[in-house]
């Protein structure tokens, strides 16, 4: 007996999930498939039940094995919880090394170590492709009975970290000065007043260094999230290394962001109807215009985390607005001394307030 369900994707988009079930001996085996549209589901659905009808069909599937790109479908269909974007983007771009169209019970570790070293990025990013794999390979074998065996996966981690070819992500101290922002707040307002469709990224980038919001936060504040009386906003799916969806936390909103924010009009559901490729984008692209160095949009957030610090704040008062839920994560900067507020008499802020 087969069934179809839609769900709905993040896009808004409608995909539909054709799942067949056949009872064997007392035994349920169990079949999925995703499609665009429903008719396809439907026709997928009727032809696979009439294969798995056939005597000793059953049998020869389950014993067959399957691949590792068989295995990263299975676990993205099948997650109760939502996978997070990043995760997602990094499953689907490991199925297009051959080490996806490998069958599960082939794959050893050098294999896996083979695919780190053929990644063309930095030890950091190699890490994070090695950890959502090895969330695959920790359910397979348990879940689907696939043969996936989790300690090649351990071994290779093992090695990779010896040979260098992973690592931690490093931490960045970069922080912008008074003078780099105020040159791209000039670019930005005055692009702004040229082409009044733009994105307002002046207002953008001080309620990024305010709020401590990351930039993906910052896209998904809504106005029904917004308590003006309490100073405060709900962040929905907040950045948790255990829980990437559901985490909704509310913060506290400094007075510089709360103005920001109420500079903002009330045309779209969110405060800043933006994506963040866009942001990102529009950040890069000016800091190259204006020969500002390595500086990136995350740093606004350890400039903001920074100046509350300097401001004398102490670690449960700025954990309330920057959302770590460990304090151990703000350990970091608690060298800092306290120094004052660099922002108090900056006109940038004004500045940004008042342009459209």
């Amino acid at each position: 007996m087969g069934t179809i369900s839609p769900r709905k994707r993040k896009n808004g988009s409608v995909a539909y999930r054709a799942r067949v079930r056949v009872m064997r001996d007392g035994v349920t085996y169990h079949e999925t498939e995703t499609f665009d549209r429903r008719p396809a589901a439907t026709a997928w659905m009727k032809q696979r039940e009439r294969e798995l009808a056939k005597p000793g069909v059953i049998d020869r599937v389950k014993t067959a094995d399957a691949t590792l790109a068989k295995a990263i479908d299975r676990y993205i269909e099948e997650s109760v919880k939502q996978i997070g974007r990043t995760k997602a983007q990094v499953l689907k771009a490991i199925k297009k090394f051959p080490i996806a169209d490998m069958p599960c019970s082939t794959i050893k570790s050098k294999d896996i170590i083979e695919f780190m070293q053929s990644l063309t990025a930095q030890p950091q990013t190699v890490g994070n492709y090695a950890s959502h794999l090895a969330a695959i390979f920790a359910i397979a074998r348990p879940m689907w009975d696939y043969s996936l065996d989790d300690r090649e996966m351990k071994d290779a981690i093992k090695v990779a970290r010896r040979l260098g070819i992973i690592s931690r992500s490093v931490q960045r101290d970069r922080r912008p000065t008074l003078e780099e922002l105020d040159r791209l707040l000039a670019h930005f307002i005055d692009r702004r007043k040229r082409a009044p469709q733009a994105m307002p990224m002046h207002k953008v980038i001080v309620f990024a260094l305010f709020s401590t919001r990351r930039q993906e936060e910052i896209t998904c504040i809504a106005w029904d999230d917004f308590q003006k009386e309490h100073k405060r906003v709900m962040v929905r799916d907040m950045k948790h290394p255990g829980e990437k969806i559901g985490n909704d936390t509310w913060v506290d909103v400094p007075p510089e962001a709360m103005q920001v924010i109420e500079s903002m009009p009330k045309r779209k559901p969110e405060i800043f109807p933006y994506s963040t490729d866009a942001i990102t984008a529009n950040f890069t692209r000016a800091c190259k215009l204006l020969g500002i160095e390595d500086l990136h949009f995350h740093d606004l957030r350890h400039e903001g985390i920074s100046r509350l610090f300097e401001m004398g704040w102490n670690i449960p008062h700025v954990a309330g607005v920057s959302g770590h839920r460990s304090w151990v994560s703000l350990k970091r900067y608690t060298h800092i001394r306290e120094t004052g507020d660099k922002y108090a008499n900056w006109t940038g802020l004004q500045m940004a307030i008042s342009a459209n």
